[in-house]
């Protein structure tokens, strides 16, 4: 089932600053992990992924830094900030609530 856009439109910083969280990363690679760990339901392209880091960066979320390749090509890597991980926290926070209510909506929740 193809899984409508606008519903990770919302959520692609946190799912970014998540695995920046873990580690240093380097764009393609987000691309690839997510896709993978998501069972190829996000399959961000690079067009999306590039404004995105370049918005975190632009708010001090995270940090790059340009690396030689073996064959000399340059790769920028990025790394979550201190303001970053609390950006996350509170995102995911924010999801927490999010889901919690449309699952009670929905039926699959159960309220306390």
């Amino acid at each position: 089932m193809k899984i409508n856009k606008g519903l990770m439109a919302g959520s692609t910083d946190m799912l970014i600053l998540s695995l920046l969280e873990e580690k240093e990363m380097y764009g393609y690679e987000m691309i690839e992990t997510l896709e993978k760990r998501s069972d190829h339901t996000f399959d961000l392209k690079a067009g999306t992924l590039y404004p995105l880091l370049h918005s975190l960066e632009s708010a001090g979320y995270i940090t790059s830094r340009e690396v030689s390749t073996e064959n000399g090509r340059v790769r920028k890597y990025y790394a979550i900030t201190n303001d970053g991980i609390g950006f996350l926290d509170s995102r995911r926070q924010e999801w927490e609530k999010f889901s919690g209510a449309v699952n009670l909506v929905i039926g699959k929740g159960v309220k306390a």
